[in-house]
């Protein structure tokens, strides 16, 4: 593969911004790596042309030939381009997208932020701790460092792509151990390897389109521009009709980003709050029913009771009414009273000398009127 042409709209020498790092299809370049001489690059305007641009030529006619099929043979042509954060190692094998030759394609891009829940809310890994090869914490990480240990575990070497200070596996060790081990290691699944979802993610969305290029006029403008003879452009562009160059567009789709936000459906303060209320609301109509129950009980003891003791209470006081009478008519003093059942007084009673009359107990009523007359 050969670099024909870079665009950037902040600078236009790859060299400055680019990186190398090797994965499983062997040396790949990072663009915009961050890395210790490599300043990052921003950008002030979205939409195509405002982004990385740039114009490969993959030359198919140096490409190895197949004697055999392999769990890495590759019968496809162009190559394969990850958009991943600076935080995160490339996994181009699996997460990696194709761009083929005889196309110009356009990639715009949209940053999205994820945030996750901690236990006990969720299962995320804090992104604060890293691994054994890696700073910080991602998922690709974490999958490179469990592949790079259960390798050498097993081997005594590592791949060309892995991390860390182990020797690199001959070609008989890659052969007869490494690769086994690796498809090995994917039949295990989880058993081996657990990566959980970091607590913070950056990823990027994707659009892509594409158009067919070159057209059949531009022969002469690629010979000035790349200073290349007329017959090689035209070997470039007849012959194999484009087959061997792609041009590769990668923007943002607009300067802004979406975030994603993972929140506690129901917190402990929620909790003990519903609980309170719920608590008051029930045992405060408890106490108050049992309270009323009580009440009920002891206004129907107390009706008991004086149906009870009531009629001897009246019978008490009656008579003591009539003791009280009967003294006083006993010791009080009365006008004298004819023997006539009227009560009519004597027509003759000037005499002002009263006269003690002596009663005697009666207990009924109808005698103590009549002895009132």
């Amino acid at each position: 593969m050969k670099l024909w042409d870079c665009l950037s709209s902040v600078v236009s020498a790859w060299h400055i911004t680019s990186g190398e790092v090797f994965t499983k299809y062997g040396k790949c370049y990072m663009f915009n790596s961050g890395e210790e001489g490599h300043p990052l690059l921003t950008t002030f305007k979205g939409g195509t042309g405002n982004g990385l641009e740039i114009m490969l030529d993959i030359q198919q006619d140096e490409y190895l030939p197949i004697w055999g099929e392999t769990d890495e043979t590759t019968f496809e042509a162009g190559v394969k381009v990850q958009i991943h954060s600076q935080s995160e190692p490339p996994f181009v094998q699996e997460l990696g997208f194709g761009v083929a030759p005889g196309f110009q394609t356009f990639v715009a891009m949209q940053e999205q932020r994820l945030t996750y829940l901690p236990p006990p809310w969720g299962e995320c890994h804090s992104s604060d701790f890293g691994l054994e090869f890696f700073p910080i914490y991602s998922i690709t990480a974490c999958r490179i460092s469990c592949e790079t240990r259960y390798v050498v575990e097993n081997c005594n070497c590592k791949m060309v792509h892995m991390p860390g200070d182990a020797p690199f596996c001959t070609p008989e060790q890659y052969k007869e151990c490494a690769e086994p081990a690796l498809v090995l290691l994917g039949e295990k699944g989880n058993d081996y390897c657990e990566c959980q979802t970091p607590c913070n993610l950056t990823r990027y969305n994707k659009e892509l389109s594409m158009v067919k290029i070159p057209s059949k006029t531009s022969a002469k403008y690629l010979e000035k521009k790349f200073n290349k003879s007329e017959k090689y452009i035209s070997y470039v562009i007849l012959v194999l009709k484009g087959e061997n160059i792609l041009v590769l567009d990668i923007f943002f789709e607009a300067l802004n980003y979406e975030t994603i936000e993972q929140r506690k459906a129901y917190e402990v303060a929620a909790l003990l709050g519903d609980i309170g209320g719920q608590m008051g609301l029930f045992i405060g109509a408890s106490i108050l029913t049992i309270l009323e129950v009580f009440d009920y009980i002891y206004e129907l003891i107390k009706e008991k009771l004086f149906d009870l003791l009531g009629p001897e209470e009246e019978e008490g006081s009656h008579d003591e009414n009539v003791n009280g009478l009967v003294h006083l008519f006993s010791f009080g003093r009365l006008p004298f009273f004819s023997s006539q059942s009227t009560c009519e007084p004597l027509s003759n009673h000037s005499d002002p000398t009263s006269h003690t009359v002596t009663v005697p107990l009666q207990t009924t009523l109808s005698t103590l009127e009549e002895i009132a007359c």
